[in-house]
């Protein structure tokens, strides 16, 4: 996932968006059980279930959504061939099948991926779903007029590079092969065991050709999931499902669709959502959020509240939040210097700024601290958590700064506790007992990533974050760490222009596993190996807080989305 300051549609991400993330998941729950979530009593069918969140459910339609696991109200209508698994914690964390009756069947070395689709299944209008209909789903997300989504079939199928889509070029993507209605079979240009990852977004949802209306297929798109879309109003501010009568559940072993409706409601004050789902009145008391965290103060007036607090879900999402630095730039360029900056770092100050611990967890590896993104602890410049003035001093000294140094942190003015003032601030304290005097550049969130993503423009020492497209280690240091991904005129997300051959054909290595225990392991020890040169100070990863009303039952959160499953609730 691409930083949610970026892309904010990248949930959690997360939609997970973002995941996400605004978006997107780590450690697991901490208090998610079904005791809390009132899910002791049985769920049951019936009833509105209603959803108030900050940001619409813009872009409607499977081609131009970027998501993670399927998304969240988007996997209630759209299927992909494989998804996220419903469950809490860790175990969420892992790729299951869903239209398919697998997660794929790899040729010898990755480069090729087979699927069989279940059988019996059918769109809402009760015709069947064929394996043509999720090849042209995938190829009509090439087209320029429906971009937004990931952009990894771009550049992993086979001749995909300059692709326009079937709207201009009706003979299709040969990398795509469909032998029967039942069979679809992938062409890559080189191994991705992660493929059944990638196979979660929603790029992968059927569409049937006939039933394609471009741009203004998001306002009414075909259902292959246990609900379908009957209002969608300004562009998904507001959006009303019902359910999809020819889905079965026989077929669908992730999803529940307990709800009769669902009723998503969009463009609210964050404060509000929360004030809503704390009085939980009327239709409030079976209403959720999936885009909205409680804040510091929220949080504590909530847990204040016994009743309230039992009402909070905790969950993790893949999430790490850094200071970057360009090794192009003096005096960033010498290690020491870096490496300075790392032990002088108090992080207890950066959590306590984030919103303190109860939202943040301190982190000393660039990967989050789950272990399907084969988490391994490591801390090359242990500093406590208050860092260590004294050793930063002593390695500036040997840099040639004996006498202390200034230098200028960019941050952005969003009010996010991420990348915010209040982070630059404790950071600045930090540095300031080590003999650095840090100046702040705060820039407005569109100028701050202008200038952060661009080689040109890319500051020396600045604020960033990172979410994961899936719960791995791969889409997470990749982008941040390959040097064949460094973008010199466009969005550039490779801070420390890192080009280490030994990097680069490590992650190839990897990507060409196939058992996604034995990559996780191979993406911690990466991890670890990048860590030693400081290209990054690793801060914290975030912890998600979010109220659910009364009525809600059935909570799920798992360590792939870090936030409530809206396809596993039941109201009461």
């Amino acid at each position: 996932m691409r930083q949610p300051s970026v892309i904010a549609r990248r949930v959690a991400a997360a939609s997970v968006s973002l995941v996400v993330a605004a978006g997107a998941a780590a450690c697991g729950p901490e208090d998610n059980d079904a005791k809390s979530a009132g899910g002791d009593s049985t769920p049951h069918k019936g009833g509105t279930l209603t959803v108030l969140n900050s940001n619409p459910q813009q872009d409607f339609d499977p081609a131009r959504l970027y998501t993670s696991g399927g998304g969240n109200v988007p996997s209630l209508v759209f299927r992909t061939l494989t998804t996220r698994n419903r469950e809490n914690g860790e175990a969420g964390a892992k790729v299951v099948p869903d239209l398919a009756t697998d997660t794929g069947r790899p040729n010898k070395d990755a480069t090729v991926w087979t699927y069989t689709l279940k059988e019996g299944l059918k769109y809402e209008d009760g015709s069947p779903i064929t394996t043509a209909d999720i090849k042209y789903g995938i190829e009509r997300s090439f087209a320029p007029e429906l971009s937004g989504g990931a952009p990894y079939l771009r550049d992993w199928l086979v001749g995909a590079a300059d692709y326009q889509g079937p709207y201009k070029d009706k003979k299709g993507l040969a990398a795509i092969e469909t032998p029967d209605a039942r069979t679809i079979v992938f062409h890559l240009n080189k191994p991705e065991g992660e493929f059944p990852y990638l196979a979660t977004q929603t790029q992968f949802t059927p569409v049937p050709k006939a039933k394609d209306t471009g741009t203004k297929y998001e306002e009414h798109p075909v259902s292959s999931g246990p609900y379908k879309v009957v209002i969608n109003e300004n562009d998904g501010e507001r959006l009303v499902l019902e359910r999809n009568t020819h889905w079965s559940a026989s077929t669908d072993a992730e999803r529940k669709g307990y709800p009769d409706k669902i009723d998503v409601r969009s463009g609210l004050d964050s404060s509000v959502i929360n004030q809503r789902l704390s009085a939980s009145q009327g239709t409030d008391a079976a209403a959720v959020t999936t885009d909205t965290n409680l804040g510091p103060a929220e949080l504590a007036k909530v847990s204040g509240d016994k009743e309230l607090a039992a009402r909070v879900g905790t969950g993790h999402f893949g999430y790490t939040n850094y200071i970057a630095f360009n090794p192009k730039i003096k005096p960033f360029d010498n290690a020491k210097v870096r490496q300075a900056i790392s032990y002088a770092i108090d992080r207890s100050s950066v959590v306590n700024a984030a919103g303190g611990s109860a939202l943040a967890e301190p982190a000393t590896t660039f990967l989050p601290n789950q272990k399907s993104f084969g988490y391994t602890e490591y801390d090359h410049f242990p500093a406590g958590d208050a860092g260590d003035a004294a050793k930063a001093k002593e390695l500036l000294k040997e840099a040639g700064y004996a006498k202390g140094l200034t230098v200028t942190l960019t941050h952005s003015n969003a009010k996010d506790f991420e990348t915010s003032p209040e982070i630059a601030t404790a950071i600045q304290d930090a540095l300031k007992k080590a003999g650095i005097t840090v100046k702040l550049q705060g820039l407005e969130e569109n100028d701050y990533s202008d200038k952060i993503h661009s080689v040109k423009t890319e500051p020396g020492f600045f604020l960033a974050h990172w979410g994961a497209d899936w719960p791995s280690g791969g889409p997470f240091l990749a982008p941040i760490f390959d040097g064949r991904q460094i973008v010199k005129d466009g969005a550039n997300f490779n801070t420390g222009l890192l080009d280490d051959k030994s990097v680069n054909t490590e992650i190839d290595a990897i990507n060409k596993l196939t058992d996604l225990d034995a990559a996780a392991k191979r993406w911690g020890a990466l991890d670890a190996k990048i860590g030693e040169q400081a290209l990054t100070v690793p801060l914290f990863h975030p912890v998600y807080k979010r109220l659910y009303g009364k009525d809600i039952k059935n909570v799920v959160i798992s360590d792939w989305t870090g936030v409530l499953d809206i396809s596993q609730v039941a109201v009461k």
